[in-house]
């Protein structure tokens, strides 16, 4: 492992010093370091919607906390997929879909088990022949447990076959931020011909485009097209189609056209079979007592089974650690640390409600009353004080310092309305779940 992993995880340190935690996992979640020559940081985001917003907010923030550390100068580069690979030296750049060259995402690398078995042989069989067996396919399941991976190895499987397919991919919520800004700018166009001019589109976490009218009407025509275009579509979600309360009706019906894999958490053999594995990709010879070790403690996902050989990994190089039981433990206290139970920050809450009515924080903290501003600052108290510890006084100073009797008719108001309209409720379910599966 590279030492540079160790000076991302300082800046991130940093960072939260300046930013607030919601920022970070919104805009930094995908941001990963390259690289550091001389006096160049080079990074790298593959959504071209976070990069961009990435680059004009958040460069002189990531400067400063380089500074910090370093106590010189940094210039900051954020690379997209092309640059990453162009940077590489492994090819020339080319376009958005070169990311699936990369070999830890292929079949080869996949444990198959009986958590995943149908799924995998499905994702083969799709990636042999697209749009001849299962076209949508559909695979869902809870996070970590391995369906991008398999998206990935489908792309890679049909850019190996076909060097010219156009291949798109794009995860659900920034489906809905890139049709929000493209449409404001009056490019309804260019977003339509990216999507409905692929031929293999994968969307990850599909889930998101549930309850956002315009976007799902987006997604029916775009799913049209390419189905009756003859070319295939893969999605992947943390839940099946009849429990996405709030998709269009159309939708959910055309998601069940073809086939729903799910995936559930591996057994103790395959957990035991991927720790091998990733220690194996690694260059790990990693002994059998401490894979057990590992296999038997860690259960939950695939994620937190190679975040814990990752973390070995890192104790080992960077701090010259003994592979030992004492080692292992530390790793696996450091991943599975509050991930029994996840709570979500108020600012998370509030800059998802945010995001699903389309309106600026600060519309939804304020006192404006402008078109669904005041349904969505009363349902993001009644969540904040639902899903967190904060007290109605609390929740009242987040939102403008309001007191707490304003906090109280708020949550009143939403609790009252889910009683009498179903459709409501269901909406209001359907938020929680998804800034639950956000983390």
């Amino acid at each position: 492992m590279n030492s540079v992993t160790d000076i991302w995880e300082n800046v991130l340190r940093q960072l939260r010093g300046t930013l607030s935690e919601t920022t970070i996992a919104t805009w930094f979640d995908e941001l990963t370091i390259v690289d550091i020559r001389g006096s160049v940081c080079f990074l790298h985001c593959a959504s071209d919607f976070k990069r961009g917003y990435l680059e004009s907010l958040f460069l002189n923030n990531i400067r400063a906390a380089l500074h910090d550390i370093f106590s010189t100068d940094f210039e900051v580069k954020i690379l997209d997929d092309a640059g990453l690979l162009e940077f590489r030296g492994d090819i020339s750049p080319k376009k958005q879909s070169d990311r699936f060259t990369y070999a830890e995402f292929t079949f080869e690398t996949f444990v198959v088990g009986p958590s995943n078995k149908l799924a995998h042989a499905a994702s083969i069989a799709v990636a042999e022949h697209p749009a001849q067996n299962y076209n949508p396919l559909l695979i869902y399941g809870d996070s970590g447990l391995g369906k991008t991976h398999l998206l990935y190895a489908i792309a890679n499987v049909i850019r190996q076959n076909d060097p010219k397919a156009k291949i798109v991919y794009i995860k659900g919520d920034d489906f809905i931020n890139e049709f929000v800004e493209l449409i404001r700018a009056g490019r309804g166009s260019e977003f339509r011909a990216k999507y409905r001019e692929a031929d293999l589109l994968l969307v990850d976490d599909v889930q998101f485009v549930a309850g956002k009218e315009q976007v799902q009407n987006e997604f029916f025509h775009t799913f049209n097209t390419l189905y009756e275009s003859g070319r295939q579509i893969v999605l992947t979600s943390d839940r099946p189609p009849s429990e996405m309360t709030l998709l269009d009706d159309r939708l959910r019906t055309r998601f069940e056209w073809g086939l729903l894999a799910d995936v559930t958490p591996p057994d103790f053999e395959t957990r035991l079979a991927i720790v091998k594995n990733k220690a194996a990709l690694l260059g790990m010879d990693l002994p059998d007592k401490i894979a057990v070790m590992i296999a038997q403690n860690v259960t939950a996902n695939v994620r937190q089974l190679e975040g814990t050989v990752n973390k070995v990994l890192a104790y080992k190089d960077l701090l010259g650690s003994e592979t030992d039981e004492q080692t292992v433990s530390r790793a696996m206290q450091d991943i599975l640390k509050g991930s029994n139970e996840y709570i979500p920050t108020p600012e998370a809450i509030l800059s998802y409600v945010s995001r699903y009515y389309q309106l600026e924080e600060s519309v939804v903290r304020g006192q404006q009353r402008v078109r669904d501003a005041v349904t969505a600052r009363q349902i993001a108290m009644y969540l904040i004080r639902s899903m967190t510890n904060l007290s109605q006084d609390n929740i009242g100073q987040l939102f403008g310092n309001r007191d707490h009797s304003t906090v109280i008719h708020s949550i009143r108001q939403v609790e009252q309305k889910m009683k009498k309209d179903p459709a409501f409720a269901e909406m209001v379910k359907e938020l929680k779940t998804n800034i639950t599966s956000r983390h």
